[in-house]
């Protein structure tokens, strides 16, 4: 592997870190098409140690990844759908394209599918070349103190 990509591979993993990926969880993504990030979901599936699920999956999970794009549907649907199976103190990561990449949607729509949703902004973050992501919690969750 080359310098640069290492670096690269170096600079997504602490991206996974930023996501709050560890050891164990279970993590299940949404709204997986061609467009994905490839290299953060390899490195999310790293930290967790595991594939990622799908959202078929019986089993309470950590943190959702919910990959949408401006014609994915109804928004407020989708994170309804995403909290089902979300652990008490689990988190929802809402990835959209950025601004200027086909799909991408208005920080106002997600600030007003949240709530509706059930589920509170608390920070947002670069997720690669393409992709910005939303941290969303239920507001329970919202209070409760960091590990």
């Amino acid at each position: 592997m080359s310098a640069t990509a290492g670096q690269a591979a170096e600079g997504v993993r602490s991206l996974a870190d930023r996501f709050g990926i560890e050891p164990d969880m279970v993590v299940m993504e949404m709204g997986y098409d061609d467009d994905v990030d490839a290299d953060l979901r390899d490195a999310l599936a790293d930290a967790c140690g595991s594939d990622l699920v799908d959202e078929d999956t019986d089993e309470v999970v950590d943190a959702v990844l919910v990959w949408y794009r401006e014609d994915d549907g109804d928004l407020v649907d989708l994170l309804v759908d995403s909290i089902a199976p979300l652990a008490e103190s689990g988190v929802v990561w809402l990835l959209t394209p950025k601004s200027g990449r086909p799909g991408h949607v208005e920080p106002s729509e997600i600030s007003e599918a949240a709530p509706t949703a059930g589920l509170t902004q608390t920070s947002t973050l670069s997720a690669g070349k393409d992709w910005s992501a939303a941290r969303l919690v239920a507001p329970k969750a919202a209070r409760a103190p960091k590990r």
